[in-house]
């Protein structure tokens, strides 16, 4: 079984956050935590390819559409539509209309729970109700009342694996092998080192 330390997960900083200025925060959340980046890019992507990220789950239409029409009726408003086909269609329009708008910044982040700690500091989905202290809660003011209003995604920053299976899935889709760092951080000795025997001479 893989330690828990070489688990990876997939980050994209969306296009709202590039234009904010929000890249260096990002990043700093993450390795101040301790992940260690081991792949990035910058790059405009197209319809295609965003449709695939958000579907490469087979489920991600049924079980997303199914979120969102309880999302509406939890809130006491009536759903579009009872399909979730159709609504996750209506949502899929919106997610490439955004994601494509500008250039986006792909990662790979390496660590103990890569991918829960992601989602951790990440914050929900909907920066409204996101914690404060992060990234989504801090940086943000967006709401799914504002985006429905609006007819748009929501705008919230970042993207990240929601488990490690999606994070490999994301990973594959986003880079190609080469493209994904082995290298050492000093920093790991001290994160990972089970007796912290190399500190002192």
């Amino acid at each position: 079984m893989m330690h828990p330390k070489k688990e990876r997960t997939f980050v994209a900083v969306k296009p709202d956050g590039i234009q904010r200025g929000l890249v260096g925060e990002v990043i700093g959340r993450f390795e101040k935590v301790g992940l260690k980046l081991v792949a990035m890019k910058m790059l405009v992507v197209d319809d295609a390819h965003i449709e695939k990220h958000y579907t490469l789950d087979p489920e991600w239409r049924k079980v997303t559409g199914e979120k969102t029409i309880a999302s509406y009726k939890a809130k006491g408003l009536t759903p579009p539509t009872e399909d979730p086909f159709v609504v996750t269609e209506a949502l899929l329009q919106t997610l490439k209309k955004y994601m494509t708008s500008g250039p986006v910044i792909a990662m790979v982040w390496e660590g103990a729970h890569a991918a829960k700690i992601v989602k951790k500091i990440t914050g929900g989905t909907e920066p409204l109700t996101s914690d404060v202290g992060t990234i989504r809660g801090d940086y943000v003011l967006d709401s799914y009342t504002m985006s429905d209003t609006d007819k748009r995604a929501v705008r919230n920053i970042v993207h990240c694996s929601g488990s490690l299976q999606e994070a490999e899935m994301e990973i594959n889709h986003w880079f190609t092998s080469e493209e994904v760092i082995n290298y050492r951080l000093v920093q790991e000795e001290i994160l990972y080192d089970v007796n912290l025997d190399g500190i002192l001479e």
